[in-house]
């Protein structure tokens, strides 16, 4: 019998997907951790960065201290050379990390006094945006170097040591309209994160048991009676197995 307070759930129990669908369905989900070999070969190449910048490191001293044979516009390009390489490394980490997390498995490091603040929110969209920007900033370096570079221009040539050209007019035009490129593509992909954010949504109540016990608590108190003189049901779809909330009763379907 229910209480006078509460209003009876009827209680319907459909068929789940079969054996076979929820096994192709298992394995085509774990096919995602094939990516996972991916990441552990850019953890390497991050790695050869590390040594890398090391090296090049180990060159700016050795000509600028040591031999005392560079110049403040060699320093510079070795320093601009120096921030190439960090530049490259945070986009693998970056690449590395979001990655994983959108696409492989959740890293679960909530509550870490080292979590980065973008990875409480990366999505798909984010990590473009974010990959777009260091994209350009990598380019900004290459550029600001070639503007360094140029400065010894000759007859639209610059020429290296051996008397070989690295830079020339045309050269130079190339890596600013694709540098503009670059710019151009980051601020599209940015318009289109901030369009679907703000792009209206169709939000569907999922009604869980925690719900029905809430609305039966602000139900009034007595009977509820329909206008033809039968009892009123709330009809809820619960998984099979779910406890139901306090006051709720099970009925049969009619008919």
């Amino acid at each position: 019998m229910n209480p006078p307070h509460s209003l009876p759930i009827e209680r319907r129990i459909e068929r789940g997907p079969s054996a076979a669908s929820r096994t192709l369905a298992g394995f085509i989900f774990a096919s995602r951790w094939l990516q996972a070999p991916l990441y552990l070969g850019l953890i390497i190449a991050q790695a050869v960065y590390v040594v890398l910048f090391f090296v090049e490191l180990w060159h700016l001293i050795e000509h600028s201290i040591v031999e005392g044979n560079f110049s403040e516009t060699d320093v510079m390009l070795s320093v601009l050379a120096l921030i190439d390489i960090v530049m490259i490394a945070n986009l693998l980490i970056m690449v590395i990390i979001g990655g994983y997390e959108t696409f492989v498995s959740k890293i679960r490091v909530q509550g870490h006094h080292d979590e980065p603040d973008w990875l409480s929110h990366v999505n798909a969209n984010l990590l473009k945006v974010k990959l777009a920007i260091s994209i350009i900033s990598i380019s900004s370096i290459h550029l600001l170097k070639t503007f360094i570079e140029v400065g010894r221009m000759k007859d639209g040539l610059v020429l290296d040591a051996k008397g070989e050209p690295i830079y020339s007019y045309d050269g130079v035009f190339w890596e600013v309209v694709i540098h503009l490129a670059f710019i151009v593509s980051a601020l599209a992909l940015a318009w289109i994160d901030k369009m679907s954010q703000h792009s209206p949504s169709k939000h569907t109540d999922q009604l869980t048991a925690g719900a029905v016990e809430a609305e039966l608590k602000e139900a009034p108190r007595g009977p509820v009676v329909a206008a033809g003189g039968t009892q009123e049901f709330v009809t809820v779809r619960l998984p099979a197995g779910t406890p139901l909330p306090e006051g709720a009763s099970v009925v049969p379907p009619r008919g």
